[in-house]
């Protein structure tokens, strides 16, 4: 007879999950330690960690938890327009966490109700997790951790982590065939321009490229020294999993992403630039849910950065236009630009 867990893997490989375990609540204890340990190497951290402190033990806010379903899902499928290649990271391309469009979405939304129809009761964050996912990954056999602190499966890094509590005991882990990074390589390392990633399994979550250029940063990027380093990036970062040997051929890119070819013109730096508020509101911010619907100006600002950075004559023009924006930050960014780079 198969068990409850079995049922549920089984589904979830019917659904096209890639992987799929499940782990005692008790199991995410030691979380709790490498979450300080994690704070402790990085002191200027503690301030970003402190908003994920709810990770840290989902039993005070979830008491009847006993058991986390942690699954994978592959996006290295989808075809990168080469328009936003470099320029917008593509875990947020393809983000399906709350696209209702993708089948992920749908997937994610029938297994779900799938639990629920076990008599189980169950409780998710689709955004940003009930759990340190990657450490219940971990546990769960799904995959490992690498030197990036990315998790990987046999897919790379290419895939995003879901979980649920549920209030039944219940464990099937997961196997995988993820050979451990090589002892000598450090490109992950080498590749971060930051130099947040600044040692195997340590990073400052707050000098991330990632961080500064979404929720993290805009409000004063021209005083802003690391901003030099961006290079192409004008939303998130992947530098450090691009420079990853372990994820040579992993990406396949054979299929389009729902509605994407149609958006991405949108979403070039001079696009970006000219971009009208409930253009904005209506199809940009539903998607890139890390900067809020009043957030457009931040937008604004990492294109006025990615044209500093990789300079051209015919965004002399935008530049020059958005030193008289009604937005301070915006005009602040141009202005500082101009003087830089002494435009007239």
């Amino acid at each position: 007879m198969d068990t409850i867990e079995g049922i549920i893997q089984k589904k979830a490989y019917e659904l096209g999950y890639e992987k799929c375990g499940i782990i005692p609540i008790d199991l995410m204890d030691e979380y709790a330690v490498k979450f300080n340990e994690r704070i402790e190497k990085i002191p200027k951290s503690k301030m970003f960690y402190q908003s994920q402190q709810r990770l840290v033990n989902p039993k005070e806010i979830y008491p009847w938890a006993k058991s986390v379903v942690v699954l994978t899902v592959p996006y290295g499928k989808y075809k990168v327009p080469k328009i936003l290649n470099g320029l917008i990271a593509k875990a947020y391309l393809f983000d399906t966490r709350i696209d209702k469009n993708t089948k992920e979405y749908q997937n994610s939304r029938e297994l779900e109700k799938y639990m629920h129809g076990l008599g189980l009761k169950v409780a998710t964050d689709r955004k940003f997790g009930v759990v340190g996912m990657r450490w219940a990954a971990l546990q769960a056999g799904v995959g490992i951790i690498r030197r990036n602190n990315f998790l990987y499966t046999e897919a790379g890094s290419w895939v995003h982590l879901e979980a649920w509590l549920t209030d039944r005991e219940m464990e099937l882990k997961e196997t995988n065939n993820v050979v451990q990074c090589p002892k000598s390589c450090n490109r992950c390392i080498a590749s971060c321009p930051t130099k947040s990633l600044s040692a195997p399994y340590t990073m400052s979550p707050t000098e991330c490229i990632s961080f500064l250029t979404t929720f993290g940063g805009g409000r004063n990027l021209q005083q802003q020294p690391l901003s030099k380093t961006f290079g192409n990036c004008i939303y998130g970062c992947e530098i450090c999993q691009d420079a990853c040997p372990m994820n040579n051929g992993k990406w396949k890119g054979n299929e389009d992403f729902p509605g994407l070819e149609d958006l991405s013109p949108s979403l070039t730096p001079e696009n970006i630039l000219n971009m009208e508020e409930n253009f904005y509101r209506e199809r940009i911010q539903p998607k890139f849910f890390y900067l809020s619907p009043e957030d457009l100006w931040k937008w604004k600002v990492d294109a006025l950065c990615y044209m500093s950075n990789n300079y051209k004559e015919i965004y002399k023009p935008l530049i020059i236009n958005s030193c008289n924006h009604e937005n301070i930050k915006i005009r602040e960014m141009a202005c500082s630009i101009c003087e830089e780079l002494c435009l007239n």
